[in-house]
C-alpha cells in the first residue's frame, strides 16, 4: 500500500491543514465576488495547486527518499535553484509586483523560484552533513563550508528583495548545523555575523526604515507603511476570544490588503478568535513535532537531517509568518505554510510532507518487527 507505515500522526496533521487551509481560504477571499469576480477563484487557484502536489506526493512516495542524495540529483536541483533565482532577478524576466520581483511566468502560471530554492539548501545540506568525512566541529572546513550555498540563495533571494525568505533559509541552515554538532561558539559567531548583515540591509534604505519604524508602532504610520498591520491587529481585537464566525470578518473587505496570502492569519483572529489562533497553532506545532519525530527515529543520518530540515523549515515559516501578522516582527512578505494563497507554495510543501512520510514509512517498514 502507498501509505503503509507512514506516521499516522504526520498524516492526520497534514490532512487537517490543508482542509483548514482551504476552508480559511475561502472565508478570507470570497469578497472577491464582490467586484464582479469569482467567490472560488481563490481556492480553485489553490486546488491547481493541491492537484499537483498530489501528484508530486504519489511520485515521490513510490521512490526510495535516498535517491535524492544521489550526486547527479542533487546537483541537478541545486543548478536549477540557482539558475531560477538568478533568471527571477533579471529584469523583464522576473515579474514585478508590488515592489518586490519574486515571480517567473511560464504560460499563465507564475511561481516562486525561492520556494523551490528553500528546499533545495535542505536537501543539499542533508547530504553535507550526513557524509562521514565532513566534520562540522571545525569552523573553516566545515561550518564555513556548510553556508556556502545558503549563503548563495540568501544573496539571490535578497535582491527580489525578500528578507523574510532568505532569513528563513539562514535560520533553517543554523538548525541543521546544529542538529548534526555544531559548536556553539561557532554558531555565536556566525549568527552575530548574519545579525549585522541583517541590520546594515535593514537600515540602508529608506522605506526599509520606515517599515521598521512603523512595525514599532504602526498606528502612527497608519496612512502608509504601518497601515496593513495596524488592520491585522484590529483585526485580531475585532475577533476576541471566539471569534466572529467563519466568513463574518469585515476586515477582509476593504481594509486589511491581501487578506487571503501573507496576512491570513489575521482572518483567522479576526473570524475564529482567540481559540482558534490556538487551535491552528496546536496543529502546525503537531506537524512540526511528528516531524521531528519521524527524524529522530530514523537511523539514516541522511534521511534524518532532511527530515529534521523539512520540519524546521516549516516551524520557521509558521513562527516568522504569525511573528509578522501579530507585530512582533517588521512586516515581511512570508506566507503562511497550507493557508497562504499560492499553488507554487502548496504543491512544494505536499512535496515536502511526501518526503516526511517516505521516510517515516521506510524506517517502519524496515523495523525488525515488521520482518
Amino acid at each position: 500500500m502507498l501509505f503503509r507505515g507512514v506516521d499516522r500522526g504526520l498524516m492526520v496533521s497534514f490532512v487537517l491543514l490543508l482542509a483548514c487551509g482551504l476552508t480559511v481560504l475561502y472565508a478570507a477571499s470570497f469578497y472577491n465576488a464582490q467586484d464582479g469576480g469569482s467567490a472560488l477563484a481563490e481556492v480553485y487557484s489553490q486546488l491547481m495547486g493541491i492537484a499537483v502536489g498530489a501528484v508530486l506526493m504519489l511520485v515521490l512516495l513510490r521512490i526510495d527518499y535516498r535517491i535524492l542524495a544521489n550526486t547527479k540529483v542533487a546537483n541537478a536541483l541545486l543548478l536549477a535553484s540557482v539558475a531560477l533565482l538568478i533568471l527571477v532577478a533579471i529584469p523583464g524576466i522576473g515579474r514585478m509586483l508590488n515592489g518586490s520581483r519574486r515571480w517567473l511566468r511560464l504560460g499563465p502560471v507564475s511561481f516562486q523560484p525561492s520556494e523551490l530554492a528553500k528546499y533545495a539548501v535542505i536537501l543539499h545540506l542533508a547530504r553535507l552533513l550526513s557524509r562521514r568525512s565532513f566534520d562540522v566541529t571545525k569552523l573553516f572546513t566545515g561550518l564555513v563550508p556548510a553556508f556556502v550555498f545558503p549563503g548563495i540563495a540568501f544573496l539571490l533571494i535578497l535582491l527580489q528583495p525578500n528578507l523574510s525568505t532568505a532569513g528563513s533559509i539562514l535560520i533553517v541552515s543554523a538548525v541543521m548545523v546544529m542538529v548534526a554538532g555544531a559548536r556553539w561558539l561557532h554558531l555565536g559567531m556566525i549568527g552575530c555575523s548574519g545579525m549585522a548583515l541583517a541590520s546594515y540591509y535593514a537600515m540602508s534604505e529608506d522605506y526599509r526604515r520606515a517599515r521598521l519604524m512603523s512595525f514599532r508602532d504602526p498606528f502612527a504610520y497608519l496612512s502608509n507603511e504601518g497601515y496593513q498591520l495596524s488592520q491585522s491587529l484590529l483585526a485580531f481585537g475585532s475577533g476576541g476570544l471566539f471569534g466572529m464566525g467563519l466568513g463574518k470578518g469585515r476586515q477582509k473587505y476593504a481594509f486589511l490588503p491581501y487578506p487571503e496570502s501573507d496576512f491570513i492569519f489575521a482572518v483567522v483572529g479576526e473570524d475564529l478568535g482567540l481559540v482558534g489562533c490556538v487551535a491552528i497553532l496546536a496543529l502546525f506545532m503537531a506537524f512540526v513535532f511528528f516531524g521531528l519525530r519521524v527524524a529522530i527515529r530514523c537511523r539514516d543520518r541522511f534521511g534524518s537531517m532532511l527530515a529534521a530540515g523539512i520540519s524546521a523549515m516549516i516551524g520557521v515559516q509558521t513562527v516568522l509568518n504569525v511573528a509578522v501578522v501579530i507585530g512582533l516582527m517588521p512586516t515581511t512578505g512570508l506566507p503562511l505554510p497550507f493557508f497562504s494563497a499560492g499553488g507554487t507554495s502548496v504543491s512544494i510543501l505536499m512535496g515536502a510532507t511526501a518526503i516526511l512520510m517516505n521516510i517515516s514509512a521506510s524506517e517502519q517498514n524496515n523495523s525488525p518487527g515488521d520482518d
